[in-house]
């Protein structure tokens, strides 16, 4: 039977998989054109990292091998990423297009001489050319090879009255597979490709995974419990490389009883593995591209609680950070696009990450032989209480503790960094007493909420900034949806805030009975500032 497999293209006769048969007619459909035996189209076929680009392109290529009217040619370009000789890269894929086609050898000594490769006489019939990694390449080559087809498509639509066939130049259509800089984004001079049609690969649909995972069903006889699968999409948001890594560790990994329905709680057991001990290359690529500058001070801005950041795909940042799976972007009215983390696995990940690496130590959390009844005892917890004693442990120790953290250009610190100081303070505070806090994320976009497990009990905590009253106010009934869905009678909401006076204090941390819910809401400032 099948498997499931996150290592490269998929093979479709030994792995799951999605057929996406729309996504293959439409890029077979613009290679040969809407008149094969005029001419095909110039695309460039892009999309975050592991969204089965290359093996979706392999079935285009398959398809059009059948087809007699053409040449067809698929080179994969990423051994020469170091490489930075325009010359030499530009000679290395000519001898590969001779190789392949068996055609006369020719030499290239100048950017230029790479238009020979596609004349008549040089090529047998109209040529079919897909370049997989190619912005792999250095910056230069792609100008050089993006300019060298942009101008070769112009000469064979100046001699559109001819067949394919019969024109100067027998390059029929041009597929560029790759992230980024194909599309001219980090080219000063813009792109040079920009007679292209563009094919965006995205995320696998709910009912693409639904699929997957139903074929298991079948192969294997092994139920699984619906909402495994909806927490896979959810977690994922149909990113197939993390669909398919988490159905292998389900499925085989941690599935020592294939005779046994696999239920949420064999569930939780593996994801839990899988943010915090499990490797994967595809995750470790994604949280090195997001700690380098300039886009970890980008990454650290997603996390703060209030105001969303606007998407726009011309920012250098947020475009290096969208086609490396590091952001999406989502739609909240006709004219809003915000930025937001592409699912809560990975944005659980950052978190992990960034509060590990900005928080190695916790130092002393409170004296020794402190009297810790006003926030925990051996069968309850006061979340309101212990909140007070991280403003006092983040009071006494910022000078230290906030030594390194990252700030903004003035020189606050990060909002996030505030977050990840507390998720570390309460899991150093829990675990002594044998509890547990695990982050949640519900709009992949600012608001964190904090679960926090102790003696057999839920205790429901989220997180904010108070900006104004208004957005208090919201935040009051936001923290009661939060506490309803968990099936809590009460929530606690922290409100980070610089400073507050007595009054103040006083006057908004007043207890909260939401109307509409029914649920208690204790609000908590935690001051931030000196």
């Amino acid at each position: 039977m099948r498997k499931f497999s996150s290592y490269g293209p998929v093979d479709t006769d030994l792995h799951y998989y999605a057929p996406r048969a729309a996504l293959i007619d439409q890029a077979h459909a613009h290679l040969i054109g809407e008149d094969p035996a005029k001419s095909g189209h110039y695309i460039t076929v892009w999309g975050p990292r592991q969204t089965g680009k290359t093996w979706m392109m392999q079935r285009v290529l398959w398809r059009l091998q059948a087809d007699d009217r053409f040449d067809v040619l698929k080179i994969n370009l990423e051994h020469l990423k170091q490489a930075t000789d325009v010359v030499a890269v530009i000679a290395d894929i000519a001898r590969e297009i001779v190789k392949s086609l068996q055609l006369a050898d020719y030499e290239v000594r100048a950017p230029q001489d790479f238009y020979r490769v596609f004349e008549r006489g040089v090529l047998h019939k109209p040529l079919i050319l897909i370049l997989d990694e190619f912005d792999a390449l250095c910056e230069e080559a792609i100008a050089a090879i993006a300019g060298v087809f942009r101008n070769v498509y112009v000469r064979r639509n100046d001699q559109g009255n001819l067949p394919s066939g019969e024109r100067d130049y027998l390059l029929h259509a041009v597929a560029l597979i790759g992230v980024r800089a194909v599309l001219g984004v980090e080219n000063p001079r813009g792109s040079p490709f920009n007679v292209q049609r563009s094919l965006h690969i995205p995320n696998l649909t709910a009912d693409e995974v639904r699929g997957m995972y139903h074929w298991y069903e079948r192969e294997s006889g092994q139920p699984l419990a619906p909402e495994v699968i909806e927490r896979v999409f959810y977690e994922t948001q149909g990113q197939p490389g993390l669909v398919s890594w988490l159905g292998e560790l389900l499925t085989e990994t941690y599935n020592p009883r294939p005779d046994q329905p696999l239920t949420m709680a064999h569930f939780e057991g593996v994801y839990s593995a899988a943010l915090q001990v499990l490797p994967n290359n595809n995750i470790l690529n994604i949280i090195s591209k997001a700690r380098q500058e300039p886009y970890q001070d980008l990454v650290l801005e997603l996390f703060r609680t209030h105001e969303p950041l606007e998407f726009a795909y011309d920012d250098p940042r947020m475009n290096f950070l969208y086609l490396n799976g590091v952001i999406d972007w989502v739609q909240t009215a006709p004219n809003q696009r915000y930025v937001k983390f592409p699912c809560p696995f990975v944005q659980k990940r950052f978190f992990n990450y960034f509060a590990r690496t900005l928080f190695r130590e916790s130092g002393q959390l409170y004296p020794p032989f402190a009297d810790l009844s006003d926030a925990i005892t051996d069968d309850c917890l006061f979340v309101p209480g212990v909140l007070r004693r991280y403003e006092t442990y983040l009071r006494e120790n910022r000078s230290w503790l906030l030594k390194d953290a990252p700030r903004r250009s003035d020189l606050r610190v990060y909002e996030a960094v505030f977050h990840f100081s507390l998720y570390r303070y309460l899991a150093s505070f829990l675990e002594g007493y044998g509890g547990q806090v695990v982050p949640e994320f519900p709009t992949g976009n600012g608001q964190i909420d904090l679960l926090l497990r102790y003696a057999g009990q839920s205790y429901a905590l989220e997180v904010k900034s108070y900006t104004t009253a208004p957005g208090y106010r919201l935040a009051l009934q936001q923290a009661a949806r939060y506490g309803q869905q968990l099936g809590l009678a009460e929530v606690t909401l922290a409100l980070f805030v610089e400073a507050v006076d007595d009054a103040n204090r006083a006057k908004y941390e007043a207890v909260h009975t939401d109307a509409t819910t029914g649920v208690v809401v204790r609000p908590v400032f935690v001051q931030t500032g000196t």
